[in-house]
């Protein structure tokens, strides 16, 4: 359910690539590219934290410790998924698939970050900011300084949205000896830092609007975006843990369907 926050975003770059809907061949195989990625990266998450999630306790029910997913079921799942996303990048053209492997590299290393750096937040953003970058490159199997206007407006999205997520294992954190923004910080400073971030999401969303001519009806649609960003901290503005999954999960994952949905309306018209 976690491709939900990269797949509109890498459907966004494909589209804009060409100003059209590309080949289903091309759709087909950035969708498995995709779903691949998140399903790596989110099974490695829960094996490489495997021993910090059993001892706390938002997360001491989760499948793999409780036996409902087996352990030997959760590596069959990483290998299978590394596999399919290979073979996906590499039908695809071959600079996606030598970027495959960097990507790969990513998907794997990104959860070791916060047990040393409270930059940990944008490391998650840099992964999943490659995903409009990922689907330009599907279609044209060439750089373009265009998405990555796209590419630092996920980052900060991201980055933003998982300062907000990790308030609700600050205490936890701060006694285990984890980093993370609201542990450096402060929960206050934390959330300013976060406001911040969608700040600077909203402004490249600003600009590769502009620098890719795209019209009104992308504008209507970065404005409701934009709302709902404020929405969400609105939230959690006066600290009530209870509130994030909403703020976290609802809010963020209509961010990235209403961007794809009034992008594609606006290059249809």
């Amino acid at each position: 359910e976690h491709t939900v926050f990269a797949l509109p975003f890498a459907y966004l770059g494909m589209i804009l690539a060409g100003k059209a809907w590309p080949s289903w061949e091309v759709f087909f195989w950035v969708t498995l590219a995709m779903v691949a990625a998140r399903t790596t990266g989110m099974t490695l998450n829960r094996l490489i934290d495997l021993r910090i999630d059993e001892k706390n306790p938002r997360t001491q029910n989760r499948p793999l410790l409780t036996g409902e997913f087996p352990l030997w079921g959760a590596w069959v799942s990483v290998a299978v998924s590394l596999v399919a996303f290979f073979l996906s990048a590499w039908m695809l053209n071959p600079l996606c698939f030598k970027l495959s492997w960097p990507a790969a590299l990513l998907l794997s290393g990104y959860h070791f970050v916060k047990r040393f750096s409270f930059l940990c937040h944008f490391t998650l953003g840099a992964v999943l900011a490659a995903a409009p970058m990922g689907g330009w490159l599907a279609v044209t199997g060439s750089f373009s300084w265009i998405p990555v206007f796209l590419s630092a407006a996920v980052l900060f999205w991201v980055a933003g949205f998982d300062i907000i997520y990790s308030l609700q294992d600050v205490d936890f954190d701060r006694a285990y000896g984890l980093h993370s923004i609201p542990v450096r910080f402060g929960e206050p400073l934390a959330l300013k830092i976060s406001d911040s971030c969608h700040v600077a999401t909203a402004f490249f969303l600003f600009l590769f609007g502009l620098f890719d001519g795209l019209g009104v009806v992308y504008w209507v649609g970065l404005a409701i975006v934009t709302g709902l960003l404020v929405f969400e901290h609105a939230l959690v503005a006066d600290g009530d843990r209870s509130k994030i999954n909403a703020a976290f999960f609802t809010i963020n994952g209509w961010v990235g369907i209403l961007l794809l949905v009034f992008t594609f309306l606006e290059i249809l018209r």
